[in-house]
């Protein structure tokens, strides 16, 4: 059974697989440490550690060069790719090309509501250039809770049915709406599709057991371990200053050491 085999059987309806993102080399194999099968990246941690913007396909090279770095781990590998970097599918295709050569089994694609049709077109290209790679088609109909993209007017379940019928029907493996908490609507989407539904962890949305139980196949947890891992260490560096000692686990040095190793 091949590593993509592997990855597309970890997500199953009623006990979705839960994806922690990593942001370099010691976060994944920390990560890979605590039992995590499978790590995705994020694309933020990314963006942000090179100093660079996130979504505006600035990350190219830093993300395949950690896809290089991460894809022989213990673990089974996952790219987000942002929008695969260029609006020219061939050039998303050859890109997946090379995550797949140097061992990621998925990638993650979105669509920043840009015309659906070019969206299908990336993920063909994708397939008929990485046959192997599980391909996580994202629509940000929902991804307006950071002010990246203007709230709707109106429900936009109706525009988020029309982009994932057609990026399975161009042959994405499973499809992703990051922002939709609501369980009815979650629901509604697990019952109407054939293909694993990826949902983001939001503190302020369903729990793990209750994304289960709804049929969600593939929970993400996107930048939130990043950000958290700054906050903590903006927290220690603000109790240090005070005086305090810092609270909360802090590895070791040998530990982190030997992550490299």
């Amino acid at each position: 059974m091949s590593a993509c085999t592997d990855f597309a059987d970890l997500h199953r309806a009623g006990e979705p697989l839960l994806l922690p993102c990593a942001w370099d080399h010691a976060s994944a194999y920390a990560l890979a440490g605590r039992g995590f099968r499978a790590v995705g990246t994020t694309s933020l941690g990314v963006a942000a550690a090179g100093g660079m913007p996130d979504g505006a396909s600035a990350t190219r090279e830093e993300t395949l060069r950690l896809a290089l770095t991460l894809g022989s781990g213990p673990f089974l590998l996952s790219v987000d790719a942002e929008d695969g970097f260029s609006d020219d599918p061939d050039a998303v295709g050859e890109f997946a090309r090379e995550l797949a050569a140097v061992g990621a089994v998925g990638i993650n694609l979105e669509d920043a509501l840009g015309p659906a049709d070019r969206h299908a077109a990336k993920i063909a290209a994708v397939r008929a250039a990485a046959p192997g790679l599980f391909v996580n088609a994202r629509t940000d109909t929902y991804w307006y809770g950071d002010g990246s993209l203007p709230r709707p007017s109106s429900d936009p379940f109706t525009e988020t049915v029309r982009r994932l019928d057609a990026y399975r029907e161009a042959g994405a493996h499973g499809v992703f709406v990051p922002g939709l908490a609501d369980p009815d609507r979650i629901g509604e989407l697990v019952a109407r599709l054939d293909v694993p539904l990826n949902v983001l962890h939001s503190p302020a949305g369903p729990a793990l057991p209750h994304l289960a139980d709804l049929g969600v196949s593939r929970v993400s947890l996107g930048s939130l371990l990043y950000r958290r891992a700054l906050g903590a260490a903006l927290e220690a560096a603000e109790d240090v200053r005070a005086g305090r000692v810092p609270g909360g686990v802090t590895p070791a040095y040998e530990e982190v050491r030997a992550l490299s190793d």
